[in-house]
């Protein structure tokens, strides 16, 4: 049985982390059946945890006047409950897809993205959303764009001794709308054979910007910039589907595993990216708040 300390304010928790090494402990819904599944095996490590629970500073969504921030400990539950903005809909179909309505209520978002999973379906939808990360130590705080705190499987950018204290996503350029669609062997309760979240910035019926990330065939979810640039200026259109070409999603290096193989994987993701552009371009505008 490893050591286990729950601070009241950040300031503490950062003291402890600054004095030796803690697993962060959110909602548990990643560590907790980690653990139970090692120590069926009679391999689960004793952790020292740092139960975060009481921190204040990492509670709530709020909005500012260039961005939205997410705190550390918000749940799945309370981003579909908070009533952020119409651009915000791949973000909230991503998180009606996080386990069941158990899961949502305490699985938090940064958890999902300290967990680092392939097939962490927040990922993708937050890469879309152009989100970063801010992490604190004792020494100072920094930020980082998601996709450079994300850098493989269970393996992020996160120092010992930093907490994830809030994810930022900026309020879009232009009126925009983003999407998230998920395959996986069942409807619900199932983790992704692929996943695809896309937002575009839509300005005089062309697109100004577009942002499509996809999970789940790669170490991490990965943007395509190569796609993103074929989209800039396009009709927001039925056509807009033409331009996916599987050469525009060769960043991407799906696997062969128990779910799918990586042929099925490079070809689903095609037909989902073009799935979703296709129900975009068929999508109400919001502006920016």
């Amino acid at each position: 049985m490893g050591a286990y300390l729950r601070p009241e304010t950040l300031a503490e928790a950062l003291d402890a982390l600054a004095e030796r090494s803690l697993t962060p402990l959110a909602g548990g819904t990643d560590l907790y059946p980690n653990q139970a599944n090692l120590a069926a095996w009679n391999q689960a490590p004793d952790l020292d945890l740092i139960d975060l629970s009481a921190l204040q500073e990492l509670k709530g969504i709020g909005e500012r006047a260039e961005a939205f921030r997410i705190g550390a400990l918000a749940t799945w539950t309370e981003v579909l409950e908070a009533g952020l903005p119409d651009w915000f809909e791949g973000l909230r179909l991503a998180a009606r897809e996080v386990g069941g309505v158990q899961i949502q209520n305490r699985g938090t978002l940064a958890g999902n993205l300290c967990n680092a999973s392939p097939a962490a379906d927040g990922v993708p939808a937050l890469l879309a959303l152009d989100a970063s990360v801010e992490l604190m130590s004792k020494a100072g705080s920094r930020r980082l764009p998601l996709a450079a705190f994300v850098l493989g499987n269970r393996r992020t950018a996160r120092r010992p001794d930093e907490l994830v204290t809030s994810i930022e996503i900026p309020k879009p350029a232009a009126p925009a709308r983003s999407t998230f669609l998920k395959l996986g062997a069942r409807k619900y309760l199932v983790i992704s054979i692929v996943m695809v979240a896309a937002t575009l910035e839509v300005a005089e019926g062309r697109v100004a910007a577009a942002r499509v990330a996809v999970g789940s065939c790669s170490a991490a979810a990965r943007r395509l910039p190569a796609l993103e640039a074929a989209l800039a200026g396009r009709p927001c259109d039925a056509t807009l589907a033409e331009a996916v070409t599987a050469e525009r999603l060769a960043g991407l290096s799906p696997i062969d595993d128990a779910r799918a193989s990586a042929a099925y994987r490079g070809e689903a993701a095609v037909t989902l990216v073009r799935r979703a552009l296709t129900a975009l371009a068929g999508g109400g505008l919001e502006r920016a708040a």
